[in-house]
């Protein structure tokens, strides 16, 4: 049995021999491709003598899958696998698991530090410092005393609401799952818009969630609110967000998904917009958090072998 990392994951290659060493204990071959495949045709090749492929962001089609008869896990080192089809997994009997939880505090982290990068404007402030500038009558804001919106309650949105109350945020969420979280209080999406400082969003991509930002939400927003974005790209109509930006209905935003990875078009509507963050998907990249996901998708594919799958999707 092969198990084929398709794309780099974060274990180094230094480390790839004792994850073989691991494998090779449950009669599976790991072969570590350490570059990205340069086209579709490439991607399908190696995928098509696989019976597990270890993947993170690359899309991975029905189309895709027909060429590779014997798969039957596809190990997403990543939260979200909305990149997978998994439609056709369900029908063909694949099984298809993530890594759930490796980037929770990372994120969460990520989020607060956008937060404060908006309110004391640091790219601003370095680039004219950079200049040979001053503060130029600069004044911040502080995120104490703020109301700090949490869209998704799952395990990064409770963590950043941990943070958030510990910098004295007033928290308030939404989620479509009722929970009980302390000092959380749990109000409707409008409600949610209408009173919040900050509005950050922590929910999976869905039919449900798609664009659940879009301009009617926008325009309940308060004109000096922002906007962090750590999901996925789609939950937002992204022009409609630089439309509400770039005319005063939201104070600014912090982006790190998009519609497609990075690198973005030229023309794509964020670039040119006004007081916002724009980052090419880091929230997850920490060192501690890629070790973390290194040890989950190798106990995945332990798991599996032994017929006790974890982390399913």
């Amino acid at each position: 049995m092969k198990a084929i990392f398709i794309e780099p994951v974060g274990i180094k290659e230094k480390d790839q021999l004792a994850v073989k060493e691991t494998l090779n204990k449950e009669n599976i071959e790991a072969v570590f491709y350490n570059s990205q495949p340069h086209n579709k045709e490439e991607l399908q090749n190696r995928i098509s003598k696989a019976d597990i492929i270890i993947t993170s962001q690359l899309t991975i089609s029905a189309e895709d899958l027909k060429q590779a008869s014997n798969v039957k896990l596809i190990n997403v080192a990543f939260t979200g696998t909305d990149h997978i089809d998994k439609e056709y997994c369900q029908k063909n009997d694949i099984t298809v698991c993530n890594a759930a939880g490796y980037s929770t505090q990372a994120v969460a982290e990520l989020t607060i530090g956008a937060v404060i990068s908006l309110y004391r404007k640091f790219a601003e402030m370095e680039q004219n410092t950079r200049n040979l500038s001053t503060r130029k009558g600069y004044l911040g804001l502080e995120l104490r005393g703020k109301t700090f919106g949490i869209v998704g309650a799952g395990a990064i949105g409770c963590r950043v609401a941990e943070l958030a109350s510990a910098f004295g945020c007033k928290v308030i969420a939404y989620s479509r799952t009722k929970k009980e979280i302390n000092n959380v209080k749990f109000v409707s999406l409008d409600t949610l818009l209408q009173e919040s400082d900050i509005v950050s969003l922590h929910l999976p991509l869905t039919n449900e969630t798609s664009e659940i930002i879009g301009s009617n939400e926008l325009n309940k927003m308060k004109d000096s609110a922002i906007l962090i974005n750590t999901a996925r790209g789609k939950v937002v109509n992204i022009p409609e967000l630089a439309y509400a930006i770039n005319n005063n209905q939201i104070a600014g935003a912090a982006i790190d998904v998009y519609e497609n990875e990075p690198p973005l078009p030229q023309d794509h509507p964020l670039l040119n917009c006004k007081n916002t963050i724009l980052l090419p998907h880091i929230a997850f990249a920490t060192e501690e958090a890629i070790e973390i996901r290194n040890k989950i998708i190798i106990n995945n594919i332990v798991k599996w072998n032994s017929g006790k799958s974890e982390n399913i999707v």
